[in-house]
């Protein structure tokens, strides 16, 4: 390798920014495609898969990066908006090899792959992969770690079979800061056996996170790898309704033993849901609103409000009901938002600031009207009342919109405003 000539280490990519030589952002780097060469020859770099606007992913040659420096990707400005579809010769970087167990090629010893580095080749725009990061013994949280090292890609062997038990610690570490959302869509693109291991190795919270923003097909898959115990462990970690979606996919033996193993309290909260017709206001409805008697304080109000767990829109207000206060609460009475909450002094009484005007929904409204309700009011949430004046739930908009929004909006690919296709996409 000559002088000056640069290396980055692959897990250093994840999630930079790309740029158009105008300095306009154009997307993030997601993973790194490269093809695997005989003989132990480093493999070729071929480009990077790119999320632009929409959460589309696009394959980027490296024929059109200029630089990578910075935290940065700098490209020539012209990209190929089609669908980036994996080849069978095609290896995805952070996606498979990381956590890949290999083997040193001078002693035999089996080592992990924390990450690999690439260089730009002498000629112009070409990268290849030629060194890998590796630790000694098996990683794991019994096990002792072992010394990291730097070594050549000749100096391993083991990339091209395909591993049963790959770990997922380092693809994790990799894209430990992204929303949900984000890695759900990183799960969404890896193959379904990485993808099961990627789900195993999350917490439970986390995992139910990631499923709330998953495709159904993904959810069910990953859901039936997991062992019973956890996926009802996970499914009392995700928010009720969308537990109840999920559960209301399965086949009823499945669904009914998964319910057998919930706390009871939650089961009953996800057949109460599930009794509800799709698309209605009981069926879109969460279960965990912030209920408060009437003889709680605003200060009580805004220490519920603040609790970091809360979603911004269950966050916007909070019910007062008379005992029970959990739901199906006693006696709805009325709401108070966040705005009161902070113009009221902390010493009153909710009873004294709450809003009894403003209308209700009963479990059994369509959707098209808790749309309308939602927009009338200009509310984040609604809360939705049975014919005996008990708090049964609450919709917030974040669930009607899911549920407007075409059935494969997760995998909608939108990209208005991005440059025009080219004729190929350089591989």
């Amino acid at each position: 390798m000559p002088a000056g000539a640069p290396r980055v280490f692959v897990s250093h990519l994840a999630g930079v920014a790309v740029f158009d030589p105008n300095g306009d952002q154009v997307g993030r780097v997601r993973d790194v495609v490269a093809m695997l060469r005989l003989a132990g020859r480093p493999p070729r770099v071929l480009g990077l898969v790119v999320e632009v606007v929409g959460r589309r992913r696009i394959f980027l040659p490296m024929t059109r990066v200029t630089g990578v420096e910075s935290g940065q990707v700098i490209t020539t400005g012209v990209l190929n908006m089609r669908r980036f579809e994996q080849r069978p010769t095609e290896t995805l970087v952070l996606g498979e090899l990381l956590d890949r167990t290999v083997h040193l090629v001078e002693t035999g010893e089996p080592v992990t792959v924390l990450d690999v580095a690439m260089t730009q080749l002498p000629a112009r725009r070409e990268w290849e992969i030629d060194k890998v990061f590796v630790r000694r013994g098996k990683t794991g949280a019994l096990r002792r770690r072992g010394e990291a090292l730097t070594v050549d890609w000749s100096a391993v062997t083991g990339f091209s079979l395909e591993e049963q038990g790959q770990g997922a610690e380092n693809l994790l570490a990799t894209f430990e800061q992204l929303r949900p959302a984000d890695l759900a869509n990183v799960l969404h693109h890896l193959s379904a056996k990485r993808r099961g291991e990627v789900a195993a190795a999350l917490d439970d919270e986390r995992l139910a996170d990631v499923l709330e923003e998953l495709p159904d097909d993904d959810q069910v898959e990953i859901l039936g790898k997991l062992k019973e115990e956890r996926a009802a462990d996970v499914l009392e970690a995700m928010d009720p309704d969308d537990a109840a979606d999920l559960l209301s996919e399965l086949p009823e033996p499945d669904k009914e033993r998964l319910l057998d193993l919930m706390r009871p309290r939650d089961a009953a909260d996800m057949r109460r849901l599930m009794s509800y017709e799709e698309g209605s206001a009981g069926g879109l409805m969460t279960t965990e609103p912030i209920v408060l008697r009437p003889d709680a304080t605003i200060a009580d109000a805004l220490a519920r409000v603040r609790d970091q767990d809360l979603s911004p829109a269950l966050a916007a207000q909070v019910y007062v009901c008379r005992p029970p206060d959990q739901t199906p609460t006693g006696r709805y009475v009325g709401i108070i938002h966040f705005q009161r909450l902070l113009r009221d002094p902390p010493f009153t009484l909710v009873a004294a600031s709450v809003d009894t005007d403003l209308p209700t929904l009963p479990p059994d409204t369509p959707l098209p009207v808790v749309a309308g309700h939602l927009a009338t009011y200009n509310l984040l949430a609604a809360p939705v009342v049975d014919e005996t004046g008990s708090l049964l739930g609450a919709v917030t908009v974040d669930d009607v919109l899911d549920h407007l929004l075409p059935s494969d909006w997760r995998e909608r690919e939108l990209y208005a405003g991005m440059a025009l296709p080219e004729a190929s996409d350089g591989r």
